[in-house]
């Protein structure tokens, strides 16, 4: 059996979205890091009696993590939701969706929110310089925040589920992508979609990240003794 074929067998299909399912591990490791955002929101809440957050390239779904905390403060949350694509809340009197690109720097330009969130995302902007703006944007939206993103030193890619993925040269991981369904990817055909998924996920370090929100704290979520990813909070 040739190299070829051995990876072939290794590599397995596309998976559904763990983060809607509880029992997942991912879900788990979601919910955990909701209580550091639930400790802040909580502090806004004492300190102000209401909460209006700004959630950059989030989904209502992912909020499902701090379900019994917002089902208790419906009422005094407000939840801002910022993404490229058109979306209808499912709870209107909570979420409300705002059609844009976390990294335009006129973004909310004027107005002022309690609390910027943001889960992975900031690696699937593209580019370096519109990091520096989503960074912007973060900082200057609220005056408490919360990003999370993958570490690149850990050594198991999440979004392609392939250990080292990322340090792979660019044109070897644009053809696995090509030739292998790899984590939530089928096999790409088009060589500049592929391209396009290559340079959208795009893992950051810690010394990146501390670059990025030089006012916060950075911390980091652990698996198995590995710094697994990266949190920049300011409370």
């Amino acid at each position: 059996m040739n190299a070829v074929s051995i990876l072939d067998g290794l590599i397995s299909r596309p998976q559904s979205d763990p983060y809607s399912d509880k029992n997942s591990i991912e879900f788990g490791f979601r919910a955990r890091r909701f209580a550091s955002i639930e400790r802040v929101l909580k502090s806004i809440l004492e300190e102000k009696g209401t909460a209006n957050i700004i959630d950059l390239g989030g989904t209502e779904t992912y909020w499902l993590v701090g379900k019994d905390f917002i089902d208790a403060n419906r009422h005094r949350l407000n939840i801002t939701i910022v993404n490229i694509t058109d979306e209808s809340p499912e709870n209107g009197d909570i979420f409300t969706y705002h059609r844009g690109s976390a990294s335009d720097p006129a973004l909310f330009r004027g107005r002022q929110f309690d609390f910027v969130h943001s889960n992975s995302v900031i690696e699937h902007l593209g580019s370096y310089d519109a990091m520096k703006v989503f960074a912007e944007n973060t900082r200057r939206l609220a005056p408490r925040y919360y990003v999370q993103t993958p570490n690149y030193w850990f050594p198991y890619e999440p979004h392609f589920r392939f250990p080292g993925f990322q340090y792979l040269p660019r044109n070897v991981r644009r053809a696995l992508i090509m030739r292998y369904s790899l984590g939530f990817f089928s096999r790409i055909d088009d060589r500049a979609e592929a391209e396009d998924i290559i340079r959208h996920h795009s893992l950051l370090s810690t010394h990146q990240m501390t670059k990025l929100f030089p006012d916060a704290v950075i911390s980091h979520e652990k698996f198995a003794g590995l710094n697994k990813s990266i949190m920049a909070i300011r409370e």
